[in-house]
């Protein structure tokens, strides 16, 4: 879809990618770490999906938590696969801190605290692709038969 902003930009720095799909890390001051997995296709829902592509999609969401997980080290993930302002499929995987500007409230609620603005390391940010990466090229040949 030629208006679509996953279908014409990859949606962020790519760190992996796939026959289904891709992950990339979004540059937010606010959240470094932030990861989307987005659909390779445009479709809006899950349930649009076969079975197997769900699961594989799934895998890949898991992934790239354990990933931001063990590299980030937030005291919370939240996942999410909202599609209202850009009706294609992806999902937030989302470091959470308790010093973050918006915490306990969602990243799209209301702030409830300063900015503390951050630069995501270079190290840390190959650290997080690499740990990524090593994830899911493990299991490379069942997401490429796609």
């Amino acid at each position: 879809m030629k208006n679509c902003e996953l279908c014409s930009t990859p949606g962020g720095d790519l760190l992996w990618q796939s026959a289904l799909c891709r992950v990339v890390r979004i540059d937010d001051a606010d959240y470094p770490g932030f990861c989307r997995v987005v659909l390779n296709k445009h479709k809006k829902e899950m349930s649009d999906l076969s079975a197997d592509e769900r699961d594989q999609l799934m895998t890949v969401v898991f992934a790239v938590e354990e990933a931001v997980r063990e590299v980030i080290r937030p005291e919370k993930i939240n996942l999410a696969s909202l599609g209202n302002m850009t009706p294609h499929l992806h999902w937030h995987v989302i470091p959470r801190f308790k010093r973050d500007r918006h915490f306990p409230n969602p990243i799209w609620g209301q702030s409830r605290r300063e900015s503390l603005p951050q630069v995501l390391d270079p190290t840390i940010a190959q650290a997080l692709k690499d740990a990524i990466q090593r994830r899911l090229n493990k299991g490379e040949q069942v997401f490429l038969a796609i």
